[in-house]
This record gives structure tokens, sequence and C-alpha cells, in this order.
């Protein structure tokens, strides 16, 4: 998921490392989760029956597993950790789900009658090594999680053999690392983007030829620059700009716009915040210039950026974001599973929005207490990730495309693309082949960028994990 610059990461790269040494200001918290008290959640936890989620049946009931099998287990309860930016993003998204899922699959009599506890380690965006080594102490896996940083701590999770069921990975080092399973439609190999870019070429034929990027600098869009870059050449495109920002933006958008204009750039990528993305599109407005195409990414895919840019510039501006093979949020009530999320949000996190990072993690969430409850009271970690690599067809209930989990390396398939109206996000012209996706995409290689990290460069095998 492109999330570059999610909150402002304002730092250098010798800060980057130089945090990560750090563990001041990390925080760990355990989400409050609802003790089942309704009679259907009583009868989950003593017949073994519980709610289904979509198409997934039983990931949590009651039942008689016992024993603490491994770090984290007990008889009673499960304890898996949630990585979090939210002590400087202020965004409560990922811990917001943990306590949803958590509560929901309590109600039904927990994981075969073993509590699910959410243990949230705040990284506060730099000390993600710190929150990485709390996590390392306490916890039986990582759920549901996303770190901006993620890449920095990857090393510290595969040296305690610690697995991760990621809502989102960042950096390239954690895109495909060793005992990590990702359930969305993804590749730490191919290009996820090469449908989306091949459509944008073909909608708007005069844009082929003349791609632009603009993103702020940091060491993560580095990597999201070069990935761009390929895709747009691999699909048959040409980029012919490629520009940077300060990272924490600028007070005049102006020079921006025009030298996106001056050099002939017919559609472009933004990789920044919302805010910034909005003011430097009514910049462009000011002087006249209209792209055929602006790929604001995932970054903007919300209710924020519809408010912040305005029914004036949404009506001269060519807003679009690629989804991940994820069924949209809007159209949540056509999709039984979805809907589904947004009322349990509802009845347990009354007022939070659903977001498309709250999808993500709540399929995460849910192939980890699936493949928790096929162990029974055989509960490692051992147990847990190989049950979870026997899902081959995962989507998350109904919530994504399918995917092979056991296979990161694999060219991925099924995309959605959405586009920034007046009055919201709405699907894009994209033509689907399959259902709400356009599946069959190019397959792109990406060269280049950091390899992800795995447990034989750490000089570990899974001979280590138990």
């Amino acid at each position: 998921m492109r999330i570059a610059i999610r909150a402002a990461v304002a730092i250098t790269a010798t800060a980057l490392l130089a945090a990560g040494c750090s563990r001041a200001g990390t925080t760990s918290t355990q989400a409050s989760s609802t003790t089942p008290t309704s009679s259907s959640a009583t009868a989950s936890a003593t017949t073994g029956a519980g709610p289904a989620f979509g198409t997934v049946t039983d990931a949590c009931h009651g039942g008689s597993a016992t024993g603490a099998t491994d770090q984290g287990v007990t008889s009673t309860q499960i304890l898996a950790g949630v990585l979090t930016d939210e002590g400087f993003t202020k965004d409560p998204e990922l811990q917001t789900t943990a306590k949803v899922f958590t509560d929901w699959c309590n109600a039904a009599g927990g994981i075969d009658g073993r509590k699910l506890v959410a243990d949230i380690h705040d990284t506060q965006m730099l000390d993600v090594v710190g929150a990485m080594a709390e996590a390392c102490q306490s916890d039986f896996v990582l759920a549901g999680g996303s770190a901006a940083l993620d890449g920095l701590a990857v090393s510290t999770r595969l040296k305690c053999l610690l697995p991760d069921f990621d809502a989102q990975v960042v950096m390239p080092q954690n895109n495909g690392a060793s005992l990590q399973i990702y359930p969305i439609p993804w590749s730490n190999t191919y290009s996820v983007y090469g449908g989306y870019y091949q459509w944008l070429e073909q909608e708007y034929p005069a844009s082929k030829n003349a791609v632009g990027i603009l993103s702020g600098a940091s060491v993560i869009t580095q990597v999201d620059d070069e990935l761009v870059a390929q895709t747009v050449k691999g699909v048959g495109g040409k980029v012919i700009y490629n520009a940077n920002f300060p990272i924490s933006g600028v007070t005049d958008w102006t020079p921006y716009a025009e030298a996106l204009k001056n050099h002939g750039v017919e559609g472009f990528t933004f990789y920044g915040q919302t805010d910034q993305l909005t003011a430097l599109e009514s910049a462009m407005d000011t002087i006249g210039y209209h792209p055929l195409w602006i790929d604001a990414n995932t970054n903007a895919y919300g209710a924020d950026f519809i408010t912040l840019a305005g029914k004036t510039v949404l009506a001269e501006q060519h807003n679009y974001a690629d989804l991940p093979g994820v069924y949209p949020v809007e159209k949540a009530a056509d999709n039984p599973a979805t809907e589904e999320v947004v009322k349990l949000f509802a009845q347990y996190a009354p007022g939070q929005p659903v977001t498309l990072q709250d999808l993500q993690a709540w399929s995460a969430w849910l192939i980890f207490a699936k493949s928790a409850e096929s162990c029974g009271s055989a509960l490692t970690r051992l147990c847990v990730y190989d049950a979870a690599l026997k899902q081959s067809d995962w989507d998350g209930g109904g919530l994504t495309a399918p995917k092979n989990v056991a296979d990161p390396s694999a060219v991925p398939s099924c995309y959605d693309i959405e586009q920034a109206t007046t009055t919201g996000w709405v699907a894009a012209p994209f033509h689907p082949n399959n259902g709400p996706y356009r599946c069959g995409m190019p397959a792109v290689k990406i060269t280049g960028i950091p390899a992800p990290t795995t447990l034989a460069s750490l000089g570990l095998s899974m001979s280590n994990v138990k």
C-alpha cells in the first residue's frame, strides 16, 4: 500500500537510523475488549459454534483449548501485538480495528475459548525498533498492524521469530519478509500498479509519453518513485519529469504547478499529504493547468480529500486512486463482508469511520484467527504460520480479491480504480472483468530496490521456529 507520506515523515535518513536505537517514547497498551454477555455469545462459548464472517466460518468460537503453549498464549488468552504510529499520526485506525475485531471475536467465545487480546505498541513514528522489541518480549504474533518505518524493525522481529499478520507493508525490506502473512493482493517482485498505469495510458493516450512524478523527499519515496517509473516504462509509457518537494510541504505550490505545466506533463503521480495535494491542485487551477489525470493514490482515498479539495477543484481535476483488489468502502452496502465490518464498527466503535486500512487490518486479523483456531490446544507460532500458508485463495471473507498468501512474489492479478468526484469517491470506468475487479494485469518486474529481509540473511531458518 502506498503510504509513503502517511504522516509528514519530515526526517532525514540519518535521523531515521539514529532513532531506531532508542526506546524512548514507545508505549504498549492492551486494547479493551467487551466481555460476552449476550445469550448468543454464551451459547457459542459453550457449544463451540461461532458466527461466520462473510465466507469465513468458525474463526472465533467457544471451546476448551488449554495450555501455555507458546509466548503470549495461556489457557485463557492469546496476546497479539499491534504496531501503530498513532502517537505521531494521531490516526486511530489500527487500534480501532483491533478493538472492534477482538470485541467481536471474544463475544463469539474467543479462539477455541481463549480470549483474544490486542497488545498495542505505539512506535511514535521514530521508535519502531523499540516498539518491535517490546512485542518480542510479550506477544504470540503481530496482527493487524503497520508502521511507516517498518523496514527498520524487520531484523528485530525475525531475530525473536515473531510471525506478522500485516495490515499494510511500507518499506521494501518488510515487503515479503520471512514469517510474514500479508493477506491482500500484493507482490514483492512485480509491480501491483501495472494494470492501473496501463489503464491510465489507454484511457488518456495523450499522456502515455508525458508522465510526471512529484513527491516529498524521503528515503521511502525514493523507492516509490523508482517503482512508478519502472511501472510506467513497463506498460509502454515514459516519465518525463521526476521532482521532489520538502516533505513538510511549502507555502506556495505555484512553482511546482508551473514546473509540471512547463514540462508538458499530461498525467502525474503525487506522493504527499492530502492537504499538500489539494493545495497543489488549487495552484494548478489558478494558472489554468489541467492535466489529463492525477494519481492521488490511496493516501487520498477517503472523505478528507473530498472535503479539502472542494467541488471547484474536483470539477476541474481528474484524481484517481488504485486499490489493491480491496472492495471499495463507499460501496459497502453492495458487498456483505464490507457491510458487516461497517455494522460491527457501528456496534463496537460508534462514530469511527471504516477506512481502506481498516479493511486490510480486518483481513489480517481474520486470517490469524482462522489459522489459530485450527491449532486448538497445540497453538504455537509454527502451527499458526503453517496454517495461514495453506490459504491459497484468501479473500478476507469477501473483503478483497483472492490471494495465495504463500507466494508473495507472484504476479499480482486483480485491482480496482477509484475516481474522486464532487460527490465523493466512485468506481472509475476501468472495465472490471471479475465482479468489482479487473484481473489479468501485465507483469512488470521491479528491479534495483532493497530485497525483503529473510531468516537466512540473519543466519536463521524455519527450523528455529517452534
